[in-house]
């Protein structure tokens, strides 16, 4: 579940990272940086829902503030 959650950040990053580089590279000629950034929103969601299910079904288990 770890590895999963790891890759779902980096791919988060990743597309912040493109659209970044879009918008640099474009200078707003093209619609590429909101495509990148459609996506990262798009998968956000989707990650915070898969942790809720995980949760749900006991895939992973909340430890709480110490």
């Amino acid at each position: 579940m770890k590895i999963l959650v790891l890759i779902a950040f980096l791919l988060i990053f990743l597309s912040l990272g493109s659209a970044l580089v879009y918008m640099m590279k474009d200078k707003g000629k093209s619609n590429r940086t909101v495509k990148a950034l459609a996506f990262r929103v798009g998968f956000s969601i989707l990650l915070f829902c898969f942790i809720l299910i995980a949760n749900y079904f006991g895939l992973i288990q909340p430890t709480g503030i110490h």
